[in-house]
């Protein structure tokens, strides 16, 4: 199974290592040239986790996907889009790595598009005929954008021609 090393306690901020070596370390560690003195009161549970008490959590109805950074759910979430199909597939895979990780964004990044095109089977399975030119917001691109418009259909044109070249050519070589 793919997993990230990563756990939550590897982000405990382990202060009695020596990191004298990076420039600008301990550049807040005079509590008299911090800007939020005496304001913030400063402890050693800090780094620790949570040194407030957590509200009361909402309660959790349909899965939530959360960070490998983080070892609980926020207090508050989403349920409105919750994961499924092909795409809620790819994000589980997703949010198994670390947010600092490529193996997190990108297929989150490739979570959307697909969940966009199951929205579009599932609108017409319902036999709603999506209007994918408004969707798009062609209309809106057009009025104020003419010149990105142009450039934008010039090269969809292009790839369409392309795309349409190869399979013409792929079946005379037959």
């Amino acid at each position: 199974m793919i997993t990230d090393q990563t756990t939550p306690e590897d982000f405990i901020n382990d202060r009695q290592s020596e990191y004298g070596h990076i420039k600008g370390w301990g550049i807040d560690f005079d509590p008299k040239n911090d800007p939020t003195y005496p304001i913030k009161k400063r402890n050693n549970q800090e780094h620790q986790g949570y040194s407030w008490q957590r509200p009361p959590l909402q309660e959790e109805t349909v899965e939530i996907l959360h960070s490998v950074e983080r070892p609980n759910l926020t207090a508050v979430y989403g349920t409105g889009n919750p994961p499924k199909g092909l795409s809620g597939a790819i994000r589980r895979i997703a949010f198994k790595y670390s947010e600092s990780s490529y193996g997190r964004w990108l297929p989150l990044v490739l979570a959307d598009r697909v969940d966009m095109l199951e929205g579009l089977v599932e609108d017409i399975a319902k036999g709603h005929l999506p209007n994918i030119a408004k969707e798009l917001g062609l209309g809106a691109e057009w009025k104020y954008n003419k010149k990105a418009f142009i450039g934008k259909t010039v090269v969809a044109g292009l790839l369409i021609g392309l795309v349409a070249f190869q399979l013409c050519s792929k079946r005379k070589k037959k």
